[in-house]
């Protein structure tokens, strides 16, 4: 199997296109950049937006694995309306020249405030730019993909815990902090509750996903459970024998993130045990 991953250099797009390639997929990996790619991928570096002919470009791909988004973690940049139409262009013309299958990585930030299970079917009322971006996206890729019977795959992505310094998370930051030698780190009062995956295991599953196509539609990328953001900071902060302390109640939280929030795993477990 061909599998083109876009935003290959990118802090999801690194592991995913090792993961694929652990799982001995063929990989096309593009994005501006390379130095993060795994060098057994096929790399094309391309402005995304301005390839002519992606389809051919890059070796006509059994599946598109559409990563690529630029200011995921600034949910109010206004990159994320003004680069829509030009997502949707991209994958359009990927469709429509004759890729069968297109998996795009999508956001629980879509659904907007909610309190509870998430599941394929929960309404969405998103808050935020990117969340009505993604949202936006979601609904016309689908669109096109029935028109052209193209399968679709929306994965729905949750959050994600990384112990690196790359990345936009609070879990990239506390690490960047840890390494800049700083004791404390500025918290909201942490009380919020999230559906939390390790960052191996979101890569293993989005490779799974991706790897088959017997479930499709929206597929939640989450662990299906909720856990208190506080608790599981504090747990990252030990579990890497961080010197850090949280000084609890420096921001607010946010007013559109909901008080508890979890998705439902139940088309997740179907993929893994197909596998």
């Amino acid at each position: 199997m061909r599998i083109l991953v876009t935003g290959a250099n990118g802090y999801l797009g690194k592991g995913i296109v090792k993961q694929l390639l652990d799982d001995r997929m063929e990989v096309v990996a593009t994005d501006f950049n390379d130095d993060k790619i795994d060098k057994r991928a096929e790399i094309i570096k391309s402005d995304l937006f301005n390839v002519e002919n992606p389809y051919e470009c890059f070796g006509k791909p059994d599946v598109l694995l559409h990563l690529a988004w630029r200011d995921g973690f600034v949910h109010g940049s206004i990159n994320h309306i003004n680069d829509l139409p030009k997502h949707y262009e991209f994958i359009e013309k990927m469709i429509d020249a004759g890729v069968s299958r297109v998996a795009v990585m999508g956001s629980m930030h879509e659904v907007g405030f909610f309190e509870g299970c998430i599941s394929e079917s929960t309404p969405c009322n998103p808050q935020s730019l990117y969340g009505i971006s993604k949202n936006a996206l979601r609904r016309l890729v689908e669109l096109k993909c029935k028109e052209k019977k193209c399968v679709f795959q929306w994965l729905r992505g949750f959050y994600i815990v990384g112990n690196t310094e790359d990345g936009s998370s609070i879990f990239s930051k506390i690490v960047q902090s840890s390494n800049r030698g700083e004791t404390t780190f500025p918290f909201t009062m942490g009380l919020n509750q999230f559906d939390f995956l390790d960052y191996d295991i979101f890569c293993k599953y989005v490779a799974d996903v991706s790897e088959q196509d017997d479930i499709d539609g929206i597929i939640n990328i989450c662990s299906g459970r909720p856990e208190k953001l506080a608790d599981r900071v504090e747990r990252f902060i030990k579990d890497n024998k961080f010197d850090l302390s949280l000084e609890y109640g420096a921001f607010p939280d946010r007013p559109y993130d909901s008080k508890a929030i979890w998705g439902d795993d139940f088309k997740l477990r179907m993929v893994e045990k197909n596998k």
